[in-house]
């Protein structure tokens, strides 16, 4: 009797721990944890200014520029240009620079207008004179002093004004006149009026006018300018002249 007692009672837990076990509600599995989506990238962003916007031609204008998220930057008319930075820049005409920022994320861009003031133009002036005109407008005659071929002071400086549009023309061939006043014998004054053309020839291809374009002839006191008998009159005569040489 005690010896089905002992193995009653263990066998009567093991049904109790069983039944109880059995009764205790099953707990439901975890659910899996949602993936996150993958990372996008950032846009670009761009922004470009000038400074000043309005310049006459000729004047330096600074662009500035500042973009994030780029990989490569260029402005058009310039090229790929740092992420950031200054530029100073020249336009010779009115310009709106474009810039172009590009990113893994897309593309931004952004502009800035510099307008630029040309000069007023110029009106050239229409020459009307003739050639001769023009010529004796620019190569003036020199005065002498009684019996003398020397070359006075202010004959130099006209001769050097001659001489200038002479070397500036250099297809223009000229004939220089020696002339003299009344006084004295016709050969004697043939001879002073040569000496005249002479000095006047020789003070020209000084200052760098060609000599093969100078002809000299002397008229002595046959071709006067004046014909009174004074000195006001006697100074005109005392001359060398230059014409254009048609030969």
């Amino acid at each position: 009797m005690k010896l089905r007692a002992r193995i009653f009672v263990p066998v009567a837990l093991l049904v109790a721990l069983t039944a109880v076990s059995g009764c205790k509600k099953k707990q439901p599995a975890p659910a899996p944890q949602a993936t996150p989506p993958p990372a996008t990238a950032a846009a670009p962003t761009a922004q470009l200014t000038a400074s000043p916007t309005v310049v006459d031609a000729g004047q330096q204008v600074q662009l500035s520029w500042h973009t994030t998220d780029a990989t490569s930057v260029s402005i058009d008319g310039i090229g790929d240009v740092p992420t950031s930075g200054v530029k100073s820049v020249t336009p010779t005409e009115s310009t709106t620079y474009h810039l172009v920022a590009r990113g893994d994320g897309g593309t931004a861009e952004a502009s800035a207008r510099v307008s630029v003031n040309q000069p007023p133009a110029v009106p050239v002036p229409t020459n009307t004179m003739s050639a001769e005109e023009e010529f004796k407008a620019n190569v003036q005659d020199i005065f002498f002093d009684y019996d003398t071929y020397d070359i006075r002071s202010d004959a130099q400086t006209t001769l050097a004004k001659d001489a200038s549009y002479l070397v500036s023309h250099p297809n223009i061939k000229i004939v220089i006149g020696g002339y003299c006043d009344e006084r004295g014998s016709d050969e004697y004054n043939l001879a002073l009026g040569q000496n005249r053309a002479d000095a006047t020839k020789k003070a020209l291809v000084t200052a760098g006018v060609a000599a093969d374009r100078i002809r000299v002839v002397s008229y002595g006191k046959e071709k006067p300018f004046c014909t009174e008998s004074n000195e006001q009159c006697w100074q005109l005569n005392r001359r060398a002249g230059f014409s254009m040489d048609q030969q």
